[in-house]
């Protein structure tokens, strides 16, 4: 369990030269990954959103003729589709994936880069993760991102999980709308974001603030650390500010996710008021 807040850090200014994206994906069943490079989505919300998303390119679609039903709106004309039944989609995706009747092999999505991000809304928060590397908790955590208006997801490329099927069912659509940033140091693209005039505040169940004391009226970058192990001590270092979610005795922590949407929710309570 993460603490109930997560852990946070500063790296630094990553170069377009240095962005990356993590696992390319390959076949074989339970991975959430389509063959030959493609990402294999499933799930009504996910593969629907992948499908409005212009910055997708498709592969092919197999699905039940109630799973199409279930779509909104149409596919174009000559989309590429094979119609199955349940136990043949159920071989396509992880064991027990709920499918929902679509199956979906698309190409990952393209490289988003911070300095594009950070010259957004800075209203809108950035949610930067450190080492969490399961995939229902980032795509949670990508959902809570879009609905509470958060401007990117920043993960470091070489602990996160690889975009894939189970990320983007627990996303439920939003890693289609969401940013997310992948870059080699964590510490360098935190120096970045505090050039840009965000204040960072990592969220640490031992902080002496809460989020609430903690946040200023600027722009915010939530830091969260991972499940158990919370931030690495250089990603502490990179924090303007440690901050906790103010949870009763009787619980010791949250799940990163439950901590990030909470943490959202603050922030968005805090815009609101000013």
């Amino acid at each position: 369990m993460a603490r109930d807040t997560g852990g946070a850090g500063r790296e630094g200014k990553p170069s377009r030269g240095l962005r990356g994206r993590a696992g390319r994906m390959q076949g074989g069943r339970g991975s959430g990954r389509g063959s030959a490079g493609a990402v294999r989505l499933w799930g009504r919300h996910a593969v629907e959103a992948a499908l409005k998303n212009p910055e997708r390119q498709h592969r092919k679609l197999w699905a039940t003729r109630d799973g199409i039903a279930s779509l909104d709106g149409e596919l174009p004309a000559n989309f590429p589709v094979e119609y199955a039944d349940v136990a043949d989609l159920g071989r396509l995706v992880a064991r027990d994936a709920p499918h929902q009747g679509l199956v979906l092999d698309c190409e990952p999505l393209p490289d988003a880069f911070l300095d594009e991000v950070l010259t957004g809304d800075p209203a809108r928060p950035l949610v930067v993760l450190d080492q969490v590397t399961d995939p229902h908790n980032v795509g949670a955590i990508l959902r809570s991102a879009a609905a509470f208006g958060a401007c990117a997801l920043l993960t470091q490329d070489r602990h996160s999980p690889a975009e894939g099927g189970t990320l983007a069912k627990s996303a439920s659509g939003a890693l289609e709308v969401v940013p997310w940033v992948r870059v080699v140091n964590l510490a360098r693209a935190l120096d970045e974001v505090a050039e840009a005039g965000y204040w960072r505040i990592g969220l640490d169940g031992d902080a002496p603030l809460t989020l609430a004391e903690a946040l200023p009226t600027g722009p915010v970058a939530l830091v969260l650390g991972a499940e158990g192990e919370g931030m690495r001590h250089n990603i502490v270092q990179h924090c303007d500010a440690l901050a906790r979610l103010p949870i009763g005795a009787a619980m010791e922590s949250l799940n990163v996710s439950n901590a990030a949407a909470i943490a959202l929710y603050a922030v968005a309570t805090r815009i609101g008021e000013d």
